[in-house]
């Protein structure tokens, strides 16, 4: 370890990407999006930028995102992606190669793992590690993975839905499913739809998912009302209709029980000692659709564990990954590769 050494910790995600330094915290937080021109195949924009252009673009402008279901999808512009984050995290004038370290899903094969380290280094590292994302989630939520002792950690994000119980530094038990964030944003669309006859897009289910959703039904009294606007299926017009939490439970029923299903599989192969822990210690939630109001009461509900939200959710794989590069040699058990 150089004292010129930088150390960049990447929570690579499907609907994010975030950018750790030890010392400094999350410096970047972008979508994982990228602008791509069709003719020749050249990266216009990422991040932020190209977010914007969804959905907006001249067809000879193509944005999109090359992790799918939190896997690589496309090589290449997932190298560029990286590259460019990278550099913005590191400015202009270092010249030092970093430490680079990368989250990757659980279920990610060899070959995907290989993709990710061939991509980290031709992006600029000087030496790539990746780490399984509910072993970063769980060092991120405070958890002491390196003890005999059994914790389930449930990471909910864009796109997957990560599951696992970990002991002694490693995964025990785990499954990954393609029920998350934005398949719960879709099932909101297809309800509006089917329910109202009403088109909204995706950044207004989302926006209905945070300000008024729920896991569970909510009493008369509790429940908050969100008055949306979309374009009538029937008549081609815009409309606005008032929708209340009670509706948006029914049109998340279906992805929850997924993600349900996910977890009791997972305790379903917990050795029993480890049952016995996580019985004691409770499941941790973490990932930014674990946030969904009342869903650590429906985890509690449908499996008999209780359920709790870790802090700041949505970044703990993010400090997971800064914390493992500060203390490599304590973790080297569960981190996989490095070149």
């Amino acid at each position: 370890m150089g004292l010129f050494t930088k150390k960049l910790g990447i929570d690579l995600g499907t609907a994010n990407i975030l950018v750790y330094v030890p010392g400094r915290g999350i410096v970047l937080n972008e979508p994982s999006v990228v602008a791509v021109s069709e003719q020749d195949n050249k990266i216009l924009a990422v991040g932020l930028e190209a977010k914007s252009m969804i959905g907006k673009t001249p067809d000879s402008i193509i944005a999109y995102r090359p992790m799918k279901d939190g896997v690589i999808a496309d090589y290449r512009v997932t190298e560029a992606m990286l590259r460019y984050y990278i550099g913005k995290a590191l400015g202009k004038f270092n010249i030092f190669k970093p430490d680079v370290l990368v989250s990757v899903p659980a279920g990610v094969t060899s070959t995907e793992r290989r993709a990710v380290i061939e991509a980290a280094m031709k992006a600029g590292a000087k030496r790539a590690f990746v780490v399984k994302e509910p072993i970063l989630a769980a060092i991120g939520a405070g958890i002491l993975i390196e003890e005999a002792n059994g914790h389930m950690i449930v990471d909910i994000g864009g796109g997957t839905t990560d599951v696992a119980v970990i002991s002694l530094g490693g995964i025990v038990a785990s499954t990954s499913v393609k029920c998350a964030g934005d398949k719960i944003d879709h099932a909101i669309v297809d309800y509006i739809k089917k329910t109202f006859n009403l088109a909204i897009g995706d950044k207004t289910a989302e926006d209905i998912k945070i300000k008024i959703g729920s896991a569970i039904p909510v009493k008369e009294k509790g429940e908050l009302k969100l008055v949306i606007k979309g374009r009538d299926f029937v008549s081609g017009l815009p409309r606005s209709i008032e929708i209340g939490t009670n509706e948006v439970v029914k049109a998340l029923s279906k992805e929850l029980i997924e993600i349900i299903k996910a977890i009791k599989n997972v305790l379903h192969d917990t050795p029993p000692e480890l049952a016995a822990d996580i019985i004691d210690q409770g499941i941790t939630m973490t990932g930014g659709s674990s946030q969904l109001r009342n869903l650590t009461d429906l985890v509690k509900q449908k499996t008999g564990v209780r359920a709790y939200l870790a802090e700041d959710p949505l970044y703990c794989v993010a400090k997971g990954t800064g914390i493992a590069l500060e203390h490599l040699d304590t973790y080297k058990k569960s981190i996989i590769s490095k070149k």
